[in-house]
């Protein structure tokens, strides 16, 4: 199969999609105070419809082979946002942000991540076209992602405080923080501070500008991904290693994300067995990227996997994971 490269009109149409997409979604949001999870599974089918949509559009100009790439791309990150989502949820809750400002937080958060994604990818790709043993880097990087999932799985510990974590701590020495929420803002000034009459003996120093905890919780989430990222870009591009086809499967599902934090929170005790299937698609990323790198740098095994057979494995995995959750659900007290 050749390289697919970077065609000017799959850009133009990925960008403009993209770009268009976001006004749209801050619009509709402009003026709300509270995500219900109908809004919010209104607009995760919507940036599912758009994600199969670029799938569609690759099929029928390029090929099969190039839409199945993306789409097994797509359904990776999707799946292993899911776990992202759950530390974000511990995120807010150290910080006692509410839904509507939870959205705004996601909005600057994903508009980070779509920058960072970029320059993870570019990288990522380059070192793996470079020299095909980087492939065993990778897929050791996965497999550490896997084990550390089977081992957190089985973790009972209370949840990590993100209040103090060193992202917060950090940005408390680069500046002074007032600790109380000020009308959903992440900056204040001294003197709004003053004129409203907050209570300035708790704040941390005395400053021109103050960070409030909204800030906070977005370098905590900024960072979190940031994290995340070292994880989910080797994941995606054991699947495909054209840069354009990983950063379209990795935009498309991260744009979906903050409508999907809200539906999640809904459902998060239903999909118990999810995460199983995650780890597992893990493990069968890694294997397929050694087997993949060994062909390329020691000798051919015999053994290649389609991008139709690994499109199916990612689908049938996932699929058996939500099929799981809803016939063997967890008991109430074990839940508990």
């Amino acid at each position: 199969m050749q390289h697919f490269g970077f065609p000017l009109e799959a850009i133009v149409i990925f960008l403009t999609a993209i770009g268009l997409s976001i006004y749209l979604d801050l619009f509709a949001h402009k003026k709300v105070k509270e995500i219900s999870v109908a809004d919010a599974a209104k607009w995760s089918v919507f940036w599912i419809c758009l994600a199969l949509s670029f799938y569609g559009y690759l099929w029928l100009r390029f090929s099969k082979e190039w839409a199945d790439l993306y789409l097994a791309g797509y359904a990776l990150e999707k799946s292993l946002s899911v776990d992202n989502l759950m530390v974000f949820m511990a995120i807010f809750a150290s910080f006692g942000i509410k839904s509507g400002l939870q959205h705004r937080i996601l909005y600057w958060g994903i508009i980070g991540a779509l920058v960072f994604r970029a320059i993870f990818v570019m990288v990522g790709t380059s070192l793996f076209m470079a020299s095909p043993w980087v492939g065993f880097l990778f897929a050791a990087l996965v497999a550490w992602s896997a084990v550390q999932m089977l081992k957190a799985g089985g973790d009972d510990e209370e949840i990590e405080d993100y209040s103090n974590h060193w992202s917060v701590r950090l940005t408390g020495k680069l500046m002074p923080i007032f600790p109380k929420l000020y009308h959903e803002r992440f900056f204040v000034k001294h003197r709004e501070l003053v004129d409203s009459g907050a209570a300035m003996e708790s704040v941390t120093r005395k400053g021109l500008m103050y960070v409030t905890p909204a800030f906070l919780c977005l370098a905590a989430i900024e960072t979190s991904d940031l994290a995340f990222s070292f994880d989910s870009v080797p994941a995606v591009i054991a699947v495909t290693q054209e840069p354009l086809l990983v950063y379209a499967a990795m935009i498309f599902a991260i744009l979906g994300l903050r409508s999907l934090y809200f539906v999640l929170a809904a459902l998060t005790r239903y999909l118990v067995h999810l995460e199983k299937a995650v780890i597992a698609l893990l493990f069968f990323i890694a294997g397929k990227m050694v087997i993949q790198s060994w062909n390329h740098a020691i000798g051919d095994t015999g053994i290649h996997i389609s991008p139709a057979a690994s499109l199916l494995i990612v689908l049938g995995t996932l699929g058996v994971g939500v099929a799981a959750s809803l016939l063997f659900p967890v008991k109430e007290d074990e839940a508990a």
